[in-house]
């Protein structure tokens, strides 16, 4: 890889045109970007749990591209704290408002109820920013963990959370309830931060993964970043220095995908041997598990790394 693998000059394109293909191939996206849609009746059967319990997933309102693979595998992520958030990111799809709509008192049972219908061995908790709020969610998402290892005693659980403004206060309601991963993503560079995410900072993100590895009451601590915003070779390195140096025990890489035309554009595609390289790179500087690959997300196989991070351990 050289440093211009990753093109940061202004282009010129029509508003929803993604860049030229690398590799020549006719349609939107790269050849490695395309793949077989999943079939089988798990995929009906995890859309029928999800519709009857009436939760919102992360896979649905962010539209994930490895949705419908993950719910014929039948697991999908929860969104909690309703589908509409306090903060408006460039990256992301989720609905914007000031002040949402309460949360739902009975959504921890739900949840708790469809991990068991899914038959989840690890449960994926994210969450919407909720600045109206006092806690910002804390104690709600706290609710959720507890709910679930009450009604799934041999269930895992992993949050992915919001940086509850820097407070330590929030962090630790949720801390208390022992997630066995704590997730938080720094999602870009230092230098894109402020054009990529709407309130959450690259340095504030960073002392919320320190001081919950500080605690020691998640097994493990958690964080990912997406390519092809931009960012150079360097700071992709340098972003990786960070969260080690803060004592991530796991980096997920994935590409940036647009998910509407009013979202950030992406400047490049990543390859799979370019993210092949990000993982050795990881490696090298001693960062315990790295999983970076066009379509990683955070949850993303998500039992599987948690599998990897215990057995290793």
């Amino acid at each position: 890889m050289t440093q211009e693998l990753f093109n940061n000059r202004p282009q010129k394109r029509k508003l929803n045109r993604l860049p030229e293909n690398p590799d020549g191939a006719k349609g939107r996206f790269p050849s490695w970007l395309h793949r077989k849609l999943p079939r089988g009746k798990e995929l009906s059967e995890t859309n029928q749990i999800l519709k009857e319990s009436g939760l919102n997933t992360v896979c649905e309102e962010a539209k994930c591209p490895n949705r419908l693979e993950c719910y014929s595998n039948k697991t999908a992520t929860f969104l909690a704290l309703g589908s509409a958030c306090t903060r408006a990111c460039g990256f992301c799809d989720i609905d914007f408002a000031k002040h949402p709509k309460p949360p739902e008192k009975d959504e921890p049972l739900r949840i708790a109820q469809s991990v068991k219908a899914l038959g989840l061995r690890h449960a994926v908790i994210t969450m919407v920013a909720r600045d109206d709020l006092p806690d910002q969610g804390a104690h709600h998402i706290a609710e959720i963990i507890q709910t679930i290892r009450q009604e799934n005693p041999e269930t895992t659980v992993e949050v992915l959370t919001s940086d509850f403004s820097g407070s330590e206060a929030a962090l630790d309601i949720v801390l208390e309830a022992q997630p066995e991963i704590f997730n938080h993503n720094i999602e870009t560079v230092r230098r894109l931060t402020p054009r990529v995410r709407h309130k959450a900072t690259y340095d504030r993100t960073l002392s919320v993964l320190r001081y919950v590895k500080e605690q020691k009451r998640a097994s493990f601590v958690k964080s990912g970043i997406m390519v092809g915003l931009g960012e150079t070779l360097d700071e992709v390195k340098e972003t990786i220095q960070d969260l080690h140096h803060v004592g991530c025990d796991i980096i997920t890489i994935g590409q940036y995908l647009q998910p509407n035309r009013n979202k950030l554009l992406v400047k490049s595609f990543v390859t799979p041997e370019e993210f092949k390289d990000f993982e050795t790179y990881g490696k090298n500087i001693g960062v315990k598990h790295l999983y970076s690959g066009p379509f990683v997300r955070s949850s993303y196989n998500a039992s599987l790394l948690k599998d990897e991070a215990f057995n290793a351990s």
